[in-house]
């Protein structure tokens, strides 16, 4: 049995260049914040390819298209007050608003959980508390840049038109604080449904499914009851869908006129409005919850 002894001229050692990473451990807030910012740009198409950016870039031109038209309008004719309040202005375009979310609550998660992606996530110094947060945080700023540009468009142009300033301050202030409570809903519902699949189209379905028919039904049911001149069940059957929460928030606390059958009549006073409100802040910290659970499973 012959050995083959190894000689200087055929032993090599290779140098392949690996080193120790001697530099800043940034840590997980910073891994945070970088999730949270890719996710953003991500919404909008930013950092993807070019057809990613169609849908995101014309769904925010259609959000910003009728607030020109509104300011254009007001400027020519001099009017003395802008023809859409700042409150009303994304109940009017809320299919807008569900359209945009189904599309991008999906591409956020569900991609990760479809490729499996997730768990080199969590290999890093990066927890679940860590993604959730980054997600729906993302989802949310993303949701409040496509209704707040408007109202900015808005605010800008009732100035220009010489409108009272301390009027449309507060009227633009309540606008703001009415859709940014309905991003945090409806960001943590979309990704709440989003989550639920790794298959975006059923996401997409699903969230259209959440958003749009329960809408339908409730605007249903509150048409039935004026109908039926049960007017006080009109302002207990909104609390089933997120459009009508919202619209009963910002008419019992923000002054806006509600969109309920009937006129103010029916509205939300301050106490049902008091229901309507904690209903809002529940279904927000219970979507982070149930983000929260969904996300102990995944990746294990």
């Amino acid at each position: 049995m012959s050995t083959h002894a190894q000689t200087p001229e055929t032993t090599q050692i290779h140098n392949i260049g690996y080193r120790s990473y001697d530099g800043p451990r940034l840590g997980r807030a910073y891994a945070r914040r970088a999730l949270f910012s890719q996710s953003l740009r991500g919404a909008y198409g930013l950092g993807r390819s070019a057809k990613s950016k169609v849908l995101p870039m014309i769904l925010f031109a259609v959000m910003c298209v009728p607030a020109l038209i509104i300011v254009a309008v007001a400027v020519v004719t001099k009017a003395n007050k802008l023809p859409l309040d700042y409150t009303a202005y994304a109940i009017y375009l809320q299919l807008v608003i569900c359209i945009y979310l189904a599309a991008q609550a999906p591409q956020s998660v569900s991609r990760d959980l479809r490729f499996r992606t997730v768990p080199l996530y969590f290999s890093r110094p990066i927890e679940r508390t860590d993604y959730v947060l980054a997600k729906y945080g993302a989802m949310a700023s993303a949701l409040f840049v496509l209704t707040a540009a408007p109202l900015v468009i808005l605010f800008v142009g009732a100035l220009l038109a010489k409108l009272d300033f301390s009027d449309q301050a507060a009227g633009f202030g309540q606008g703001l604080v009415s859709v940014a409570l309905l991003s945090l809903l409806f960001g943590g519902i979309g990704l709440v449904m989003a989550a639920l699949t790794p298959r975006r189209g059923f996401g997409v379905a699903a969230v259209i499914a959440t958003m749009v028919i329960s809408y339908g039904a409730v605007s249903t049911l509150q048409g039935i009851a004026y109908g039926t001149d049960n007017l006080d069940a009109i302002k207990w059957i909104g609390l089933f869908s997120p459009v009508t929460l919202i619209g009963g928030v910002q008419s019992a606390f923000l002054g806006a006129n509600t969109s309920f059958p009937g006129g103010e009549g029916v509205g939300p006073g301050a106490g049902v409005g008091a229901v309507y409100l904690l209903v809002v802040l529940a279904l927000i910290a219970g979507s982070y919850g149930v983000l929260m659970r969904r996300y102990r499973k995944v990746g294990l």
